[in-house]
């Protein structure tokens, strides 16, 4: 009976030694173990709970953040921060509220970067910042103002870039301008945005022009060769010229001739001569050009004008520089289409022509001068609408008296003494202005003026006096038939 009593003894002693050894390891499983309980392990022991270190995240290196000018964004890091690095807080600067959050901000347009270090040195997140204009609030106005558009709205340093396709011109000028009402300068607003329908306008123009021009030359010219007066053998050269054209119209005259009793010759020049004369100037260009950009027409030529001269310094020899300038009728037009059928129009017309008044004369050189009317307007017209620029009216005169002093002021002698030179003109232009706003057309719904055209034989032409053969085909696309006389009619 005693062994088996002392066997129980033994596994108790046993079982109370493990027991103990597992109260002495238990400070290895258990980070929160009491200091009095901690005690050295056993060299022996190695049943051990195993560490559990949490892993570092760090962000890339290359992150990149956009910031606006005075907004912040708060940034959560995954470990306990020690040092920020900033490049230049003058940007962008960060405010630390705890170990694991900071709020970044924006302060003016730039670019920089912040860098944040843990206890250790060790790099945990790293942001490249840019900070712009906000452009939230651009594109919010602009969505409301212009839902249909499709416009992008980009920040780059203190600008805002517009890019995107809109309906219309008036369009893109309303939401340009709301951009630089927001940003405050409209230097700071890129404008990149595109029509997506471009609207081409033609334009129908009428130049007309009448001008009345009457000229008047009347004068006496004496001359008198050997005449006595008593007993003094006199001559005399009475010549008045014509200084309101400064020439004579034409060189036709009466020339009396008396002879005196006494002795001598008085000889008349008489020139009396009118000129009336009426012009009428009419263009009618029918131009197009895509909305926004401009077209020119010109009727007339160009003449040349001297423009100095170049010599050589080896042979000395000079040639007269030549420049050309234009005139007749010219046309200049812009159109932007603001809506459906709606266009801002913006014409400017010019009728010149060659005139001896204001002439600049040389000795073998005569450069004429340039009579020109002018007429600028800026409208808004419907598709259809016709624009008159009337009342262009001017008129002039002029008249100069030369002769003799004193003899000239008779009331009858007086006339043979003096010349009278008369000139009046009157000019009334009036220019009018069709916009249209055009699609395309297929080639075969178009005529040509030359449709139908056919030489004559050489028959016909020498016999007959033909000079086409036939004035139409079949097959051409002929306008209706009128009633009536038209075309060009000859008197």
């Amino acid at each position: 009976m005693q062994k088996p009593l002392a066997a129980k003894a033994g596994l108790t002693i046993a079982f109370f030694g493990l027991l103990a050894a597992a109260m002495v390891t238990l400070p290895a499983f258990s980070d929160a173990a009491e200091p009095m309980l901690a005690a050295p392990p056993a060299k022996t022991t190695t049943f051990q709970r195993p560490q559990h270190h949490q892993a570092a995240v760090v962000h890339n290196r290359g992150s990149f953040l956009a910031l606006g000018i005075g907004k912040s964004i708060v940034v959560d890091l995954p470990r306990d921060a020690k040092d920020v690095l900033i490049a230049n807080p003058a940007i962008a600067n960060a405010v630390i509220r705890s170990a694991r959050r900071a709020y970044l901000i924006g302060v003016k347009a730039g670019q920089t970067n912040i860098v944040f270090f843990d206890g250790d040195g060790q790099q945990i997140a790293a942001y490249e910042i840019e900070v712009a204009l906000d452009a939230v609030g651009v594109r919010a106005a602009i969505q409301r103002l212009a839902p249909t558009a499709q416009v992008r709205v980009d920040a780059i340093n203190d600008s805002i870039v517009l890019s995107g396709s809109v309906g219309s011109a008036a369009e893109a000028q309303q939401i340009f301008d709301t951009a630089a009402r927001m940003v405050g300068d409209a230097n700071k607003v890129v404008n990149g945005l595109t029509i997506r329908d471009r609207e081409q306008v033609m334009i129908r123009v009428t130049v007309a022009e009448v001008q009345r021009n009457i000229l008047k030359q009347l004068g006496v010219d004496l001359n008198g060769s050997n005449v006595n007066i008593g007993s003094a053998v006199v001559n005399f050269n009475n010549t008045n010229p014509f200084s309101a054209q400064n020439q004579v119209l034409s060189p036709s005259a009466i020339t009396p001739s008396l002879s005196l009793p006494n002795g001598g010759t008085v000889s008349a020049t008489l020139r009396a001569m009118e000129q009336a004369g009426i012009l009428r100037t009419l263009a009618e260009p029918n131009l197009t050009a895509i909305s926004g950009e401009s077209a020119k027409f010109l009727a007339g030529g160009e003449f040349p004008i001297p423009a100095g001269q170049s010599c050589d310094p080896a042979t000395g020899q000079c040639q007269i520089q030549i420049q050309f300038k234009q005139f007749g009728i010219g046309l200049e037009f812009t159109p932007v289409v603001l809506s459906e059928g709606k266009i801002s129009l913006r014409v400017a017309t010019e009728v010149s022509e060659l005139s001896s008044e204001g002439a600049v004369r040389f000795s073998q050189i005569t450069i004429p001068a340039l009579r020109v009317r002018r007429a600028n307007s800026t409208v808004e017209l419907p598709s259809g609408g016709s624009l008159v620029l009337a009342g262009l009216l001017q008129e002039q005169t002029k008249q100069n008296i030369n002769g003799l002093p004193g003899l000239m002021n008779l009331p009858v002698l007086g006339a043979l003494f003096k010349s009278r030179d008369y000139q009046t003109g009157q000019t009334e232009l009036m220019i009018m202005v069709t916009p249209y706003v055009v699609r395309h057309n297929a080639p075969q719904a178009l005529a040509r003026p030359d449709d139908g055209f056919a030489n004559p034989s050489d028959q016909s032409a020498v016999l007959l006096g033909r000079l086409n053969r036939i004035y139409g085909v079949p097959g051409v696309n002929e306008p209706k038939r009128l009633k009536g006389d038209y075309g060009f009619i000859l008197d």
